[in-house]
């Protein structure tokens, strides 16, 4: 059987990891569920073996390019963000479309930290600002 182009090439099932809590053990959980190599999920992510070895054993993380096709091969969303405030539906759609916040930053036409600011909900966006951001926001998909 093949996933993302790659075929399932592992001959034994291995032991999951129960309550997955780190970002790795969702990955590990989900590579051997598919009974992959962690070489065949390096092909999918476009990555180094070692990178996929070092978020599997959360001696580092992937970093947010690589979210959009995390959640993909997972099947689901790891990173839980409360969508009620405006903040979380920034960070939402920042880890959905694989952005920064520099890049959200780009986008908008501000400064970083001001999408800091606005995601911790210390500040507001102006209206005109507020607008975009809202146009942006309810897009299903970004286009990069």
């Amino acid at each position: 059987m093949a996933f993302f182009g790659v075929e399932q090439s592992a001959k034994v099932p291995l032991k999951t990891i129960e309550n997955p809590q780190v970002i790795g053990e969702h990955l590990k959980n989900r590579r051997m569920q598919l009974k992959l190599f962690q070489s065949d999920v390096a092909k999918i992510f476009d990555v180094c073996e070692d990178s996929i070895t070092g978020w599997e054993n959360g001696r580092s993380i992937p970093q947010i390019q690589y979210y959009p096709k995390l959640i993909e091969f997972l099947g689901y969303n790891p990173f839980p963000v409360e969508t009620e405030t405006l903040g979380g539906r920034m960070k939402n759609f920042r880890i959905l479309n694989g952005l920064s916040q520099e890049d959200l930053a780009i986008k908008m036409r501000v400064n970083e930290s001001t999408i800091f600011s606005w995601e911790k909900g210390n500040h507001s966006p102006f209206p005109k600002k507020k607008k975009l951001l809202d146009e942006l926001l309810n897009q299903k998909e970004l286009s990069k």
